[in-house]
């Protein structure tokens, strides 16, 4: 119990905009960081550099320990640089780097950029503009751990992606036997496969009787596949292949799947760690709940939306934030509407690929893509709107604690008379 304790005495330290005395800008680094000071005049009070070590970092308490009311401007919202600001006392108020360029370019139009020219441009935009800005609150540690483990599984993922395309560029170089018998090669039968028999001459040596036996002790025996792979196998003399050719990438491949083996059983400790996070957060039941959500999709969508009620004022608050809601464009006679890019892409990505699971999973989200293809939506922008309609109804639930209800979803279209629920009875 002693992280929420640890958390309450953090945000009292949080002290409003108004109050504040002093404003930093904190341009971080790998090595060293750039620290400017300004009072509320914008006088200069302090200019100085630490070291990203502890020392570095106890020289940073002893410096702004004479600045009790002090807030920093920093261009990111997590890491050990926001914890160890938050832990000094500070209050931490993080900029989008788009919106710290542009303060750096209202400070210098000419285009300079150093590192202290940027912690400048910040302190004295965190002291005019900063009233409008909202700063880090106290955090949920199973939502911080969960948003991370989230992020880096994504990561894990797209690496074992890239490894099975290097393992199928590898074989149609020198082993178009096995990707044609092959479809699937994140299964596990496929990689068991080369590992049995790494190339043609081995394939054709072992015969007939060891790949029968391979192929029912690894549960290939489906009568739609089992046969036509073994005709595949049978022809694999066909190819005439370099045997220099054939030994050095055979040898590539196996180094793959063995990477791949490492990676997969890593991923299944991550997903172990993921689930058990989940269960333990109150609000895992809001979005498990949804349909099509899993338990994959359920704790992205938690983690990175969070259990902040008080971040988002509003369902539109939320649908910028994940990239769904458009961005408007005006200027004399021209008017449009593009694609958001300014936004948290993780959860942009989450949504995505929810709002992709959910046609297969309910009746009104079916009906709504649908509809929407037919008018000449692109599948993207079909399941961005999807997106889009479901972030206002997971906001209403997240603020209401209340898991989704396909029953009560229904007597809400009704009672609004929906144009979704006239596609759903025709």
């Amino acid at each position: 119990m002693a992280q929420p304790a640890q958390q309450q005495q953090k945000a009292s330290n949080m002290t409003p905009h108004c109050e504040l005395t002093h404003f930093a800008g904190f341009d971080w680094a790998g090595d060293h960081h750039d620290i400017i000071i300004v009072d509320t005049a914008g006088r200069v009070v302090a200019d100085f550099q630490i070291d990203h070590t502890a020392a570095g970092w106890r020289a940073w308490g002893e410096r702004v320990a004479a600045y009790p009311k002090l807030g920093i401007a920093i261009e990111t919202s997590f890491g050990m640089v926001v914890e160890q600001l938050i832990d000094s006392g500070a209050t931490v108020f993080p900029v989008n780097p788009m919106s710290a360029r542009r303060f750096r370019e209202r400070k210098s139009p000419s285009g300079t950029k150093t590192d202290r020219h940027d912690a400048w441009a910040l302190a004295d935009a965190l002291r005019t503009d900063g009233h409008a800005w909202r700063a880090l609150g106290p955090k949920d540690p199973i939502i911080e751990e969960l948003r991370i483990l989230c992020r880096d599984e994504v990561a894990l993922i797209e690496e074992r992606t890239a490894l099975i395309n290097q393992l199928r560029q590898a074989l149609r170089e020198y082993y178009p036997t096995a990707l044609e018998a092959f479809e699937d090669w994140n299964a596990l039968g496929a990689w068991a496969f080369v590992e049995r028999f790494p190339n043609t001459q081995v394939l054709i040596q072992k015969g007939k009787r060891q790949w029968e036996k391979f192929l029912h002790v690894h549960k290939l025996n489906r009568p739609q596949t089992y046969q036509k792979r073994l005709e595949i196998f049978a022809k694999a003399g066909e190819w005439k292949l370099n045997n220099g050719l054939v030994k050095a990438k055979s040898l590539y491949a196996l180094s793959k799947i063995k990477q791949l083996r490492i990676l997969t059983a890593q991923l299944e400790e991550y997903r172990r760690r993921i689930e058990e996070l989940f269960a333990d957060h109150p609000d895992s039941g809001l979005f498990g709940s949804l349909p099509g959500a899993g338990p994959k999709i359920a704790p992205r969508l938690l983690s990175e939306i969070g259990s902040d009620r008080a971040l988002y004022e509003d369902a539109s608050g939320l649908q910028c934030v994940a990239g769904t809601a458009p961005v408007s464009f005006q200027s004399g006679k021209i008017r449009k509407a593009q694609m958001r890019r300014a936004c948290n892409r993780n959860l942009r990505h989450t949504m995505h690929l929810f709002a992709y699971t959910s046609v297969e999973q309910c009746t009104w989200a079916r009906s709504y893509y649908d509809a929407l293809r037919e008018k000449g939506k692109s599948h993207a922008q079909a399941l961005r709107c999807l997106g889009q309609r479901w972030l206002k109804i997971i906001w209403k639930m997240w603020q209401s604690k209340t898991p989704y209800n396909a029953e009560l979803h229904l007597k809400n279209q009704i009672a609004h008379g929906s144009w979704i629920l006239q596609l759903q009875t025709t």
